[in-house]
């Protein structure tokens, strides 16, 4: 059976230059042709492949050039659990809270596989060094590798370690267009439990050279940080402003 195109083809074409989204596709009777339909299938294997592969801590601290790491696991004690008990995903194994470094940081970064550990991998370690690069004398903690780890295991890392501040980075539920999307979530003066959502900030779809890129992700987010520092707050109390200087430079 013959493929329908949607609308004008050309259109269409010159539309799909400018998303990943999967647009005007067309028909081959009343379904997707054949080569959209295996790459859609293609994409959700990818997928499942980032949520299911297993996070290699060695291959994150390797690229985080001589920087002190700390390796730690959140309550969930392997993968399936991780998936269905996200709670426990939140909070840090009782053995390693008790083993993790306590002194007076200013910012700790959490390294978390979440949701997929090749966004993690490909990416968690250029974001932290090009971010600790923009901090001058900020008391950096020493890295946190965290296995099966979501974004509230940092307010506990922070509670424990004695940090004022948490950048997690963590892999980012995979979509049909991309499986190695990294997030970072910064928090201030978090407290396990207590800490909603709304106090954190995040910088989502780290992942040059189709997402956000590492320097442009390091610059917003040691902006944020200054801020943060400076008012005391983070969340729905802190905007990220840099881009819209950017524009009134350009617009005067």
């Amino acid at each position: 059976m013959s493929e329908v195109a949607v609308g004008g083809g050309e259109l269409w074409t010159s539309l799909r230059r400018h998303t990943q989204a999967r647009i005007g596709l067309g028909r081959s009777g009343s379904a997707l042709p054949t080569r959209h339909r295996l790459e859609l299938q293609t994409a959700h294997a990818a997928a499942r492949d980032a949520v299911h592969s297993p996070f290699d801590p060695d291959r994150v601290a390797a690229g985080l050039t001589g920087m002190p790491t700390v390796r730690v696991r959140s309550a969930a004690g392997d993968r399936l659990t991780y998936l269905q008990r996200p709670d426990l995903g939140r909070r840090l194994d009782t053995t390693d809270r008790a083993h993790v470094p306590v002194g007076e940081w200013d910012v700790v970064f959490v390294v978390a596989d979440g949701l997929s550990s090749r966004a993690v991998h490909e990416h968690a370690a250029a974001v932290v060094r090009e971010t600790v690069a923009r901090l001058g004398d900020w008391r950096v903690a020493p890295v946190v590798l965290a296995e099966q780890a979501r974004v509230a295991l940092g307010d506990d890392v922070a509670s424990a370690m004695g940090a004022a501040m948490v950048v997690v980075l963590v892999g980012e539920r995979p979509g049909m267009s991309a499986a190695d999307s990294l997030g970072a979530y910064l928090t201030y003066r978090p407290v396990p439990g207590v800490t909603t959502d709304a106090d954190r900030n995040c910088l989502s779809n780290i992942r040059p050279p189709l997402g956000l890129s590492y320097e442009g992700a390091a610059g917003k987010l040691a902006g944020l940080m200054g801020r943060a520092r400076e008012l005391g707050v983070t969340g729905v109390g802190l905007k990220d402003e840099s881009d819209s200087e950017a524009v009134q430079e350009q617009l005067l």
